[in-house]
């Protein structure tokens, strides 16, 4: 683990502090580093001046001047009471997959081996409602990207990401769980022996800082996340109006590839995937098609 400075430490609390400030964003985010030149000069800044500043609201002003610094600190001291890592974009550890893409994430807290994050990797989605044969053929996708040498990356709900992450472990491959709350979080409560042992063997990150509750609106936002990482996103089962979908949306925006298991068309899980095939999608039929 890095040793910072304690003048690092103070500029790395504060841009966590004004990042994460909620309503501000990552455009807000950037205008306010350009004009103050430092995270600690954003946060400092007389609220006159934070309003001078083309595309600063009156509200993203006040919120600025709201942040404190040491909410900044607990984030950091969190992080590090349960052994997990904050990676920053300027950090040499920051995936640079994710600082490509239309959203990118402001930070990111990484529990276990925050190397995979810059390893290839293949994205394994789908429903929560599984049928035997969605397990089965999410077995045969991971047994496929585990052999080709690339990291299983998914968004440890329960259902097919479960199915991936465990199969991705017990194929002797590597996995990064992408989670819609923060470290130390168990959700879902089901998930807990899978949430443990892919922090062991494996990684997990959030975008949202440590203890954070999961709320609505944060897994449709850590989708693209799940995508980012990847080379490729496989969907495996998806019924019509799947969050797996809002993968393949992401995934899409941000020029990555999509592939789709195709299933019966008796069965209400397999309308999404036969759908994105019938929509231009590489169908997933073997191994080699990965």
């Amino acid at each position: 683990m890095i040793c910072w400075s304690p003048d690092e430490r103070r500029e790395r609390a504060a841009y966590l502090a004004l990042a994460l400030t909620p309503g501000l964003g990552a455009a807000r985010f950037a205008l306010l580093q350009q004009a103050c030149d430092s995270p600690l000069g954003a946060l400092s800044a007389p609220f006159a001046f934070l309003r001078t500043i083309p595309g600063i609201t009156k509200a993203a002003a006040t919120a600025v001047r709201a942040a404190d610094p040491a909410a900044g600190e607990r984030m950091l001291a969190d992080a590090e009471r349960m052994g997990a890592v904050t990676l920053l974009p300027h950090d040499p550890g920051f995936p640079a997959a994710l600082r490509e893409i239309p959203d990118p994430p402001l930070a990111l807290f990484v529990l276990g081996d925050e190397s995979l994050l810059g390893r290839p990797s293949i994205a394994v989605v789908g429903s929560r409602d599984h049928t035997p044969y969605g397990v089965a053929a999410c077995r045969l996708v991971v047994q496929a990207a585990v052999q080709g040498g690339a990291v299983v990356v998914s968004g440890m709900a329960r259902g097919i990401d479960a199915v991936a992450h465990a199969a991705a472990l017990d194929a002797g491959g590597t996995t990064v769980g992408v989670l819609g709350n923060g470290l130390g979080v168990v959700y879902p409560a089901a998930n807990r022996a899978l949430y443990e042992r892919v922090g062991r063997e494996g990684a997990l990150v959030s975008e949202y800082p440590p203890g954070e509750r999961p709320r609505v609106f944060a897994f449709p936002r850590r989708n693209r996340l799940i995508s980012g990482l990847a080379r490729a996103t496989v969907v495996v089962e998806a019924a019509q109006g799947s969050g797996a979908l809002i993968t393949v949306g992401a995934a899409l925006e941000q020029g990555r590839d999509v592939l789709a298991v195709p299933g019966p068309i008796t069965v209400p899980t397999s309308v999404g995937v036969n759908g994105l095939i019938r929509d231009g999608a590489t169908p997933f039929l073997a191994a080699e098609d990965l």
